[in-house]
C-alpha cells in the first residue's frame, strides 16, 4: 500500500487518535511505546553483465503502541516503512515509497486470555501467514481448548483485479495440557473475485516425553489439489552433555507453491513442478563446559522428479569468551550431482556486547568443485560496530558488507541505522 494523499492523512489522524489513548487513564495502566528504525543505505552492485548501480536510499520503520497495553482494554498498534532514493538512481521504481503494514484496534482480557483485532493485522495461525484487513478473535472456549478466528480481505490480492469479491477466513483449535502437549488443528480459505484460491488443513502438535525428550510438527494438506504439501517434524533429546536433533521435511512443490492468484513472485514456475524434496538430518551438540559448544550436523536432500541428491556435512566450534562476547567457526561440505551442490565453505565469526558498545563480524568463503558463470568461488563478508545510548533507548550502529560471487563482480553495501524507544 502506497502511502500517498488520503492514506498519508489517514495515518496520521490515526497516529493523533492513538496519543489521547495513552493519557485518558492513570499512568500505571495507560502506556504508549514509540519505536523508529532509521536506517541510512548505501550499496555499490557491480554484476557481470556491466549494470553498474550506485543507491543511497533511506528508510524509516516507525512502530506505534498506544492505550491499555498491559491491562485489559482497548489500545491502539501502527507499523509503517517509508523510502526515498537520495542518489536518485533508477535502481527503484518509484524514488520514494511506503507502506502500512498494519495498524488495527485492539481489545484484550489477559486474565481471560481474550484478544479481538480489527484493521491491517498479520495472522499466524496454523496454516495462516498472511497479512489482512479484518477482524481476528481468539480466547479459551473450555478447559484447556483454545479458539482463533479470522476474516476479512487479502491483502496479498489487493492488486489483482480489484478487490470485489476476495475474502480470506480461517481458524486454528488447539488443546493444551499443562506442558505435556499442544495439538492443533487450523484451516485457510482465500478467495479471488469470488473464485477459490486457496484452501489449506493444517495440524501442528508440540509434546514433551519423559527424559526429556520435546517433540515438534506440522503437516498441511493442500485441498484444492488434493495432495500433503508439507511436512516438517523435529525433535530435541537431551543427553546430559549431549544435545541430539533429528529432523524430517518433505515438500511438494506443485501442491505448496500453486496458490491460485496468489503464486508470486520467484516461485510462480514452481507451481506447476511435479518435484518433491525430502530432506533428512540431524544434528548433535556437545557442552564439555560452560561457554564451549561444539557440533556435528549432516542433511540429506533427496530430489524426486530430477533423480537428484545431495548430502551436507559440518562442524562448528562456539566459544564464549566473556559472558557478552563469543567467537565461532564452521567448516561445511556440499556433496551434490549438480555444479552448485558441489563445494566445501568455512566461515567465522565473533559478537561482543561490551555495554555500551558492541561489535560483530562474519566471513563465509564457498569454493566450489566446478566453474558456475566461470567462477569457482564465492567470499562474503561483514563487520559492525554500534553504542547505545540514554540508557539503551537510543541505539546507533553502522555496518559494511562485502561479497563476490558467480553472480555479481562485486558487491559493497553499508548500512547507518538509528533505532529509538519511548515509552511512557
Amino acid at each position: 500500500m502506497q502511502l500517498r494523499g488520503p492514506l498519508r492523512k489517514a495515518l496520521l489522524l490515526c497516529l493523533a487518535a492513538s496519543l489521547p489513548l495513552g493519557a485518558a487513564r492513570p499512568a500505571r495502566t495507560a502506556e504508549l511505546q514509540v519505536e523508529s528504525n532509521t536506517l541510512v543505505r548505501y550499496f555499490e552492485r557491480d554484476t557481470r553483465k556491466g549494470d553498474d548501480k550506485k543507491v543511497l536510499p533511506v528508510y524509516e520503520y516507525l512502530r506505534v503502541a498506544a492505550g491499555e497495553l498491559e491491562d485489559k482494554g482497548l489500545s491502539v498498534h501502527l507499523y509503517g516503512w517509508g523510502r526515498y532514493d537520495l542518489a536518485d538512481s533508477d535502481y527503484f521504481s518509484d524514488r520514494s515509497q511506503g507502506e502500512l503494514l498494519y495498524g488495527y484496534l485492539q481489545y484484550t482480557r489477559h486474565e481471560a486470555n481474550f484478544a479481538a483485532r480489527l484493521g491491517r493485522l498479520y495472522v499466524f495461525e496454523g496454516v495462516a501467514n498472511e497479512s489482512i484487513d479484518g477482524l481476528t478473535l481468539r480466547g479459551d472456549i473450555g478447559p484447556g481448548f483454545t479458539l482463533s478466528a479470522y476474516g476479512g480481505l487479502p491483502v496479498a490480492l489487493e492488486t489483482v483485479d480489484g478487490r470485489s469479491g476476495d475474502r480470506i477466513w480461517g481458524g486454528r483449535l488447539n488443546h493444551r495440557w499443562g506442558y505435556w502437549y499442544d495439538v492443533g488443528l487450523s484451516y485457510k480459505r482465500v478467495d479471488n473475485d469470488g473464485d477459490r484460491q486457496e484452501q489449506v488443513l493444517g495440524v501442528d502438535s508440540s509434546v514433551t516425553l519423559p527424559w526429556p525428550i520435546l517433540l515438534s510438527g506440522f503437516s498441511a494438506r493442500n485441498l484444492e489439489t488434493d495432495q500433503w504439501q508439507e511436512h516438517a517434524y523435529d525433535a530435541r533429546i537431551n543427553l546430559g552433555q549431549f544435545v541430539l536433533r533429528p529432523a524430517f521435511e518433505r515438500f511438494v512443490y506443485g501442491a505448496y507453491f500453486d496458490t491460485g492468484a496468489n503464486t508470486g513472485g520467484p516461485f510462480r514456475f514452481l507451481k506447476d513442478s511435479n518435484e518433491r524434496v525430502t530432506v533428512i538430518g540431524a544434528d548433535v551438540t556437545w557442552y564439555p563446559k560452560d561457554g564451549i559448544e561444539l557440533q556435528l550436523k549432516g542433511k540429506s536432500y533427496d530430489y524426486r522428479e530430477r533423480d537428484d541428491d545431495a548430502w551436507y556435512f559440518a562442524a562448528l566450534a562456539a566459544l564464549r569468551v566473556q559472558r557478552n562476547a563469543q567467537v565461532g567457526a564452521e567448516v561445511g561440505i556440499m556433496d551434490g550431482d549438480t555444479d552448485d551442490t558441489r563445494y566445501s565453505l568455512w566461515r567465522a565469526w565473533f559478537y561482543c556486547d561490551q555495554r555500551p558498545t558492541f561489535y560483530s563480524g562474519d566471513v563465509v568463503y564457498v569454493r566450489y568443485d566446478a566453474d558456475i558463470l566461470g567462477e569457482d568461488r564465492s567470499l562474503f563478508a561483514s563487520l559492525g560496530a554500534g553504542r547505545r545510548f540514554l540508557g539503551d533507548a537510543l541505539e546507533v550502529k553502522l555496518s559494511g558488507d562485502y561479497s563476490a560471487d558467480p553472480y555479481f563482480d562485486r558487491d559493497v553495501r553499508g548500512m547507518l541505522a538509528v533505532k529509538y524507544l519511548f515509552s511512557k
